[in-house]
């Protein structure tokens, strides 16, 4: 089968319009329009306060927990688990864990969590939310363990700790024209409770939360200082920190 992004123009449109309905896909025509005159993004925020018991079970040959420091830096020298040196030293510097299911030694699906204020993308921009919520980023499953619902259950064993450990739940974005990772969310119990507009303008990035963010103090802030007033240069948020999720 081809992908949609080899079809002509009409098959793609068409195809988009099958997969993700005819206002997705006019959605998705709007945001990259858009996105040829000003950077333009919308983060749905989406929360989870319920452990699904159906993504609780792994399957026996694998053994899911968070993983340590020395482990961390382990995977950090596989080029297929994503995670440069960089980023797990920045991550652990900031207090960040992973929960991970792993096959033997091999790295089969993780997933980040923060309970503070943390960079997202692009690096001049910072996700803060309410005291109490767990803030997930950075899910992943290696492309040969695909397709076990291997995201799903870490996720949901990750959330059930931090349930057990007091905190109200998880938060997490994405954006409005991921439609696989927005079904994917649904399926593990997230609920879309607002979104975060973000437009970039002379230079300068705003953001502007819908009311629905309110009740978890939902904020995207820029980092960004005035030219003139940087004397120094930021330190640079390694890249990996900056996505959300890449799952299966």
């Amino acid at each position: 089968m081809k992908r949609i992004a080899d079809l002509p123009i009409v098959q793609k449109a068409l195809r988009r319009v099958q997969r993700h309905g005819l206002m997705n896909t006019l959605h998705l025509v709007f945001v990259r329009a858009l996105n040829h005159v000003v950077p333009f993004k919308i983060l749905r925020g989406v929360h989870v306060a319920k452990a699904d018991p159906g993504f609780l079970d792994y399957p026996a040959a694998y053994t899911p927990s968070f993983l340590s420091p020395g482990e961390l830096q382990s995977f950090a020298d596989q080029p297929r688990s994503e995670m440069s040196r960089a980023f797990v030293e920045d991550a652990l510097r900031h207090g960040d864990e992973c929960y991970a299911i792993c096959d033997g030694k091999n790295l089969a699906a993780y997933g980040w969590y923060s309970t503070r204020s943390t960079p997202i993308d692009p690096s001049d921009l910072t996700l803060q939310f309410a005291d109490g919520y767990v803030y997930m980023y950075k899910g992943f499953t290696d492309r040969d363990y695909r397709g076990q619902r291997l995201h799903a259950i870490g996720m949901t064993r990750a959330l059930q700790h931090y349930l057990d450990s007091g905190y109200k739940g998880i938060v997490s974005y994405v954006e409005s024209t991921n439609f696989d990772s927005l079904k994917s969310c649904f399926r593990m119990g997230y609920h879309v409770f607002g979104s975060v507009y973000v437009l970039r303008l002379f230079g300068r990035y705003f953001t502007f939360p819908s009311p629905g963010c309110d009740a978890f103090e939902f904020r995207v802030l820029s980092t960004q200082l005035p030219e003139p007033l940087s004397a120094i240069a930021p330190l640079p948020v390694p890249v990996e920190r900056r996505r959300t999720s890449r799952t299966g």
